[in-house]
């Protein structure tokens, strides 16, 4: 179903939580390096999950809604070639597809913009039934049977408080909590992936379309 307005133009917004589980052994070296650093295993396998709380697209509702991801990146995250399968909640309306579609492909521009730029391909999307959920500090996400993961944060000196990098110029939220999967599995267009006790991130995200 076709959206109102030329893409590229519409005022959008996103915000929520973000976790994502890789296959690298210790923390994503690509927060702070801004993808210049190779990830510990020379190339990038991820899955993720989102939580919209608030969003919209133009007059389109997007709050409530949540997302799974498959990332695939062949070496440095900056050098792009990045292999992207989309799947989106379904319970979203038919113009809340088109536009979550939108917005996380890139041609929405804005935050999620260097999707348009780093994607070389997209493997597909689809609807699929999504849970997210929090209880106390650990995170659980289901994507039908494509996704299933938990991850919680990595203990602090102190157990209250988790353990953040703060001020990064990471473009999906500058405060990355750094956590570790106790599940991590994806089984998606011909992937097996299995990435429990490896690394993970936690991100309250605050994304916009162009200003």
């Amino acid at each position: 179903m076709a959206l109102d307005g030329e893409v590229g133009t519409v005022p959008w917004t996103m915000k929520g939580e973000l976790i994502l589980n890789c296959n690298c052994t210790v923390f994503c070296p690509c927060v702070v390096s801004l993808g210049q650093h190779p990830p510990t295993e020379g190339h990038c396998q991820t899955w993720g999950g989102i939580r919209i709380d608030e969003g919209a697209y133009g007059d389109v509702e997007l709050s409530g809604l949540n997302i799974g991801l498959m990332i695939e990146i062949p070496e440095r995250m900056a050098r792009g070639n990045w292999k992207v399968a989309l799947f989106i909640d379904d319970r979203a309306s038919e113009e809340a597809y088109d536009a979550i579609l939108t917005i996380m492909s890139g041609k929405a521009r804005g935050t999620t913009g260097l999707f348009g730029i780093l994607v070389s391909e997209m493997l597909g999307h689809e609807r699929q039934p999504i849970t997210y959920e929090r209880e106390g500090k650990t995170r659980r996400i289901v994507v039908g049977k494509r996704i299933k993961g938990e991850v919680v944060p990595v203990a602090g000196a102190d157990p209250e408080k988790d353990l953040v990098i703060t001020n990064t110029q990471y473009w999906m939220g500058p405060d990355v909590t750094v956590a570790t999967a106790n599940a991590g599995r994806l089984r998606a267009f011909g992937r097996v992936w299995d990435f429990e006790g490896r690394s993970a991130e936690i991100c309250q995200i605050d994304w916009h379309g162009p200003k």
